[in-house]
């Protein structure tokens, strides 16, 4: 695997993609610096050795060319965080980008316009990432939270960078983290996957079944296990059309000798909000009108002895509704297990976007011993893919 460790950059012009799809207020405030920050070592790294930096990012969704979708609302935040003056081009291939990109001299960094202002971008056009690809000698992906689209700037630019291309650090941390969850971890490895949907984790949970000793289901998908498995769930939210499967999941589990642990208990309220009225109940018996929202105190003690026997955590996906208040208790709790336990020596990672969210959140983010930048490309790498940015570096 061949990193910006691996390179000089003295006298190069690295181009490298970021992911700066930060959020921005109603000012055009950076709301959430993270993505910036995490950029930073692989920036730095480029500059102390000698060399210039062209940065590429896209921000939203744009249809064409939006102002409020501009790059140039974020240049100031970015100078501020890397803490070198960042120069802007006001478009990402063509004239404008070729005269900023030559000009830029060794120490400099440049930031180009939204790559999704053209549509050639998110259709991997070929033509279009030749033009990217005359604006530095070296290409870096450091973006993993775009790494499993085949995007222009994120894979199909690495063909024309046949020798001189390389991970990032922030891209190559990623990629150690997973392996160490699913390949290399040691034992016990626990895996906790929370949430609304079993749907949107089947492919999760089939892959690393072969790689864990341990499953938490936790959060709103809980409640099709149980369901599946004779129990009242009340007005809990439930996947009726998944109960099959959520049976097969179990059978499977079993044929490998991995534990399955759902909630015994859960916190129960009579309506969708943090002021509803609340109560205790088991999980198999919630009566009719209640909803489960939140793991209760006998399975928070229960994930925690299993959490603090693990040495290898995956989390992803919160155990109950913690955007509320009142339910935000199993999450807490189940934070602070992990906590412990990576202060104890334990290697855990956090992936997703609501369990990072609530990471961040609750105060957990410099707890835990990764918390991974990427929703959709983790979700992707666990269901066991090889993410098209990744296998563009490594051919």
């Amino acid at each position: 695997m061949k990193t910006i460790q691996d390179i000089n950059f003295e006298g190069k012009k690295a181009l490298i993609r970021v992911d700066f799809n930060v959020p921005l207020d109603e000012n055009f405030t950076v709301t959430d610096i993270t993505r910036i920050e995490a950029a930073k070592p692989t920036i730095i790294k480029i500059l102390e050795d000698g060399g210039a930096v062209v940065l590429m990012s896209h921000l939203g969704r744009p249809k064409g060319t939006e102002d409020k979708f501009s790059l140039k609302h974020i240049v100031d935040k970015v100078s501020e965080i890397i803490g070198v003056d960042v120069k802007f081009a006001s478009d990402c291939v063509g004239e404008i980008a070729e005269k900023a990109a030559s000009e830029l001299q060794m120490g400099e960094v440049l930031l180009l316009e939204n790559l999704r202002f053209y549509a050639e971008e998110t259709k991997g056009d070929v033509a279009f990432a030749e033009k990217l690809s005359k604006l530095g000698d070296i290409y870096v992906n450091d973006a993993f939270g775009t790494a499993h689209r085949a995007h222009a700037s994120t894979t199909i630019v690495a063909q024309f960078f046949s020798q001189n291309k390389c991970f990032g650090s922030l891209l190559a941390q990623e990629i150690i983290s997973l392996k160490k969850i699913l390949e290399e971890g040691e034992k016990p490895v626990l895996a906790i996957l929370g949430g609304a949907k079993v749907s949107s984790k089947i492919t999760v949970i089939e892959n690393i079944l072969d790689k864990v000793d341990h499953l938490i289901i936790g959060g709103g998908m809980s409640f099709t296990f149980i369901k599946a498995q004779g129990g009242k769930i009340g007005n809990s939210i439930c996947e009726d059309d998944k109960q099959e499967l959520a049976l097969d999941i179990l059978k499977q589990a079993e044929a490998k000798g991995v534990q399955i642990h759902i909630p015994v208990d859960v916190i129960a309220a009579d309506n969708f909000s943090n002021d509803a009225n609340t109560q205790i109940c088991d999980i198999n018996d919630i009566p009719d009108g209640w909803e489960g929202v939140d793991a209760g105190p006998k399975s928070r003690e229960i994930f925690d002895a299993i959490v603090k026997k693990s040495k290898t955590i995956l989390w992803n996906g919160p155990l109950g509704v913690f955007e509320m208040e009142n339910f935000a208790g199993g999450t807490i709790a189940l934070g602070n297990s992990i906590a412990e336990a990576t202060k104890n020596g334990t290697f855990s990672l956090v992936g997703g976007g609501d369990s990072v969210a609530a990471v961040k959140q609750f105060g957990f983010a410099d707890k835990v011993s990764y918390v991974s930048t990427g929703g959709g490309a983790m979700l992707e790498s666990l269901e066991g893919k090889t993410l098209p940015g990744i296998e563009a570096i490594l051919k």
